[in-house]
């Protein structure tokens, strides 16, 4: 296959139209989905085990070593984002746990059967399901996506970033490669050709079973507005709270663990710690000692100056590795060695830039007077960005975590957890492993949890008759008759 470089691609798409007149990129869309059809068609009957061995084979596609450094290197040469080292480990833990999800689901057939209701549930598959996958994780998320459509027994096309194409068109080639191996249609998985324009994806959007969306909110808007059913997931700007009851070393291991994770390329990356008054000075010195640098006022100056241009964030230096950003932003030398920079901040909103999502090796740090001055700083920070999305606490008092759950407008609240590494998916969290996050109608989405092989499924439902379950009037309008009358 024959791939232009990255720089060629991005301008041949840079106006995000397409280059070609809207009849022939319909016919272009239209050609690839025919071919998913055909291939979905002929693999509609597949029984379970024939199902988890497809998906199985799109696993090892991504997961052997080899291939997963290869899909590596060339997203960091593609985009410029993140490290080789951490996307390596992000494919082959997301793509492992992923696997144990499936492997453990059923998909085929009847999956639920509720004895006492009279009813049984029985899986079908969707069709073709058009995938929108972001530059960020140009090669784990085009398989994720594809191992949680093969389960559903359903065929995936994908619209990658132009700026991942060659990325995602590579991991696309390796899971075709490992489809052929098993005896089954290739174009199953398939992906849209060069140039991936706005017109192209609008194409696409509308020719599928259902559209996914991982990336831009933009993306996530057209998708809502396709006319075909769609699921989007919302944008992070994930905050934790440090309470006085934390263990603080262990907290700030977890926050740098997480927060230097591929260059803070995740979602689920901690953008602002807000630290109650009590152990505010503990709390910045462990983080120090976990590899954290505190800016100073002039420092701070020239972070916002130089990580934001024009209001917004500098493509430059979006998940840069530590030592240029420390150059970029002109840091003393004492920040030369560090892993992340925190940045004291107060202020809440679009004239504060540093509280919103970075994208970088920038740590907001806000000092609250004590609990409940922390959730609130905490909601001001997710009603300005983020809401929906998730928040962390560190803390020994669960108190605290389920007072975060009960009030705030978030899907998911992770306690003492790297949120990294909790938020999509753990082996020490009961989330199950994804790459997409829903974030419920706070952020305009139409799941609040993580997206699984399940939203991927059309369910028929046989029902038979039941002992008739028909209360009295009295059980149910007594309590009003007897406080308002009849």
């Amino acid at each position: 296959m024959t791939i232009a470089p990255a720089e060629t691609r991005e301008r041949r798409s840079e106006d995000g139209r397409s280059t070609e007149g809207p009849d022939e990129t319909k016919a272009m869309v239209a050609a690839v989905v025919g071919r998913a059809r055909v291939a979905q068609e002929s693999f509609a009957e597949a029984s379970q085990e024939r199902t988890d061995e497809a998906v199985r084979a799109l696993a090892w596609s991504l997961y052997k070593p080899e291939h997963a450094r290869e899909v590596a290197e060339l997203a960091v040469i593609d985009t410029g984002l993140g490290n080789v080292a951490d996307k390596i480990t992000k494919k082959q833990r997301k793509t492992f746990g992923t696997l144990r999800d499936l492997l453990r689901g059923k998909s085929v057939g009847i999956i639920e059967e509720d004895r006492e209701k009279g009813i049984v549930k029985y899986a079908k598959p969707m069709g073709v399901i058009g995938a929108v996958t972001p530059s960020t994780n140009p090669g784990a998320t085009p398989v994720n996506k594809a191992m949680m459509a093969i389960k559903g027994r359903n065929a995936i096309v994908i619209a990658p970033s132009p700026l991942g194409y060659r990325t995602t068109a590579r991991a696309v080639e390796f899971m075709r490669a490992e489809l052929a191996r098993i005896g089954l249609p290739q174009d199953l998985v398939q992906i849209l050709p060069e140039p991936v324009t706005k017109d192209a994806t609008q194409a696409l959007m509308g020719a599928v079973d259902l559209v996914v969306v991982t990336g831009s909110q933009d993306n996530v808007r057209r998708a809502y507005s396709s006319g075909t059913p769609a699921i989007g997931v919302g944008a992070g700007n994930v905050p934790v709270i440090i309470d006085e009851s934390a263990d603080l070393d262990e907290a700030a291991r977890k926050i740098c663990a997480s927060k230097i994770f591929d260059n803070s390329t995740s979602c689920s990356s901690e953008n602002a710690v807000v630290i109650v008054d009590a152990v505010y000075d503990q709390a910045i010195a462990a983080l120090e000692r976990a590899g954290g640098y505190l800016c100073d006022v002039a420092e701070k100056e020239r972070i916002v100056g130089t990580l934001w241009r024009n209001g917004k964030l500098n493509r430059d230096l979006i998940a840069r590795d530590a030592p240029i950003l420390a150059e970029a932003f002109s840091l003393s030398p004492g920040a030369r060695d560090a892993a992340f920079f925190m940045v004291e901040e107060s202020g809440i909103g679009k004239a504060y830039p540093l509280s919103g999502e970075k994208l970088a090796l920038v740590l907001a740090v806000y000092r609250a007077r004590d609990f409940a001055d922390a959730k609130e700083t905490v909601r001001r920070i997710l009603d300005h960005q983020g809401r929906g999305h998730s928040l962390g606490i560190h803390t020994r008092d669960m108190d605290h975590a389920r007072e975060l759950a009960e009030d705030l407008d978030v899907v998911r609240v992770l306690v003492n957890f790297a949120h990294t590494f909790g938020n999509g998916g753990g082996f020490d969290s009961g989330l199950g492993f994804t790459l997409s996050m829903g974030c419920g109608s706070w952020q305009k989405n139409s799941i609040s949890w993580n997206l699984s092989y399940r939203d991927f499924l059309n369910i028929t439902h046989l029902v038979t008759v039941i002992p008739e379950d028909r209360p009295s009037e009295e059980e149910l309008f007594g309590p009003h008759w007897a406080r308002y009358g009849h």
